[in-house]
């Protein structure tokens, strides 16, 4: 069975307080919120050690944030999904970690091996003027899809010495005493249908494209534009926290989601909704360029 989960990461209107930046590149670089829990770092990377490309993370959250986060800065550095981001130990590869009301959510869906997290947060595309970082005036806000992690194993709170030794600096694997804690390890390949097609079962998406584009043309960034198989009227489910069908409003094409202001893992049973693993397929084709 299954599922794709819609999840939301990165800054945002509380943790960070401005968009994640489209780097003129087109590279989209999902900024981490800063790590209240760990503010020391112990076992961490700063802002500042963490590349996009061959740029420094803490150079361009200093200057999107005008200084307020400062490149020494810590981040909740979750998920994990790039192994070109900070140096790796071996045998590494993609982890995300989930907690509390989410977490329970998640298991509360029947979340397991197989199922696909495609990460998305609040972007705006972003200039370089006289060496320093800016978002461009008047540009969009977009929740924009920027990864992908397919589900191997969950390691939960109560099994934390089964963590492997190089993923022992996760935000989610550091006794961090949670009553509810989960980590999620990467499959190596990505698969759809039991078919290997290509690619690592997690990463982030080279850059932009409209395919990952999650919010409507000229509409706030809440409100989506999705394929019109996603109204759930006719459906055993829905996506989850979307049950209310006044969220929906159906067009000739597509069918526009008011998504909820509330809630940061969005449940979909591909049982109910077969089209979305062709919609999955045409995604992934993104990540091989």
């Amino acid at each position: 069975m299954m599922k794709i989960i819609l999840s939301r990461k990165g800054f945002d209107s509380k943790n960070g307080k401005v968009a994640s930046p489209i780097l003129p590149s087109g590279v989209l670089c999902s900024l981490p919120i800063p790590d209240v829990e760990n503010p020391k770092g112990r076992n961490s990377k700063r802002y500042e050690e963490i590349m996009v490309g061959n740029e420094s993370m803490g150079k361009i959250v200093s200057d999107l944030t005008k200084g307020k986060i400062k490149p020494t800065d810590y981040p909740h550095f979750d998920p994990d999904l790039n192994a070109n981001s900070i140096p790796r130990k071996p045998q590494w590869k993609g982890v995300f970690g989930q907690a509390s009301a989410a977490q329970t959510h998640l298991r509360n869906q029947g979340v397991k091996q197989g199922n696909v997290f495609l990460f998305f947060g609040w972007f705006k595309e972003v200039e370089c003027v006289n060496g320093f970082y800016r978002h461009i005036s008047g540009a969009p806000d977009r929740h924009v899809m920027f990864g992908w992690l397919q589900v191997e194993r969950r390691i939960p709170e109560t099994q934390l010495s089964q963590i492997p030794d190089w993923a022992s600096d996760h935000p989610h694997c550091r006794n961090v005493k949670r009553e509810v804690d989960s980590v999620y390890i990467a499959s190596d390949k990505f698969t759809i249908r039991q078919n290997d097609i290509g690619l690592p079962g997690f990463g982030v998406f080279p850059r932009f494209t409209s395919l990952l584009c999650l919010t409507a043309s000229r509409h706030s960034r809440k409100w989506w534009s999705l394929p019109r198989w996603f109204y759930p009227a006719t459906r055993k489910s829905s996506l989850s926290y979307h049950s209310d069908l006044t969220r929906w409003q159906l067009e000739d094409d597509a069918v526009l989601l008011k998504s909820a202001d509330i809630g940061q893992e969005f449940v979909l049973d591909c049982d109910d909704f077969p089209e979305a693993i062709d919609w999955l397929g045409e995604i992934m084709k993104v990540a091989s360029g």
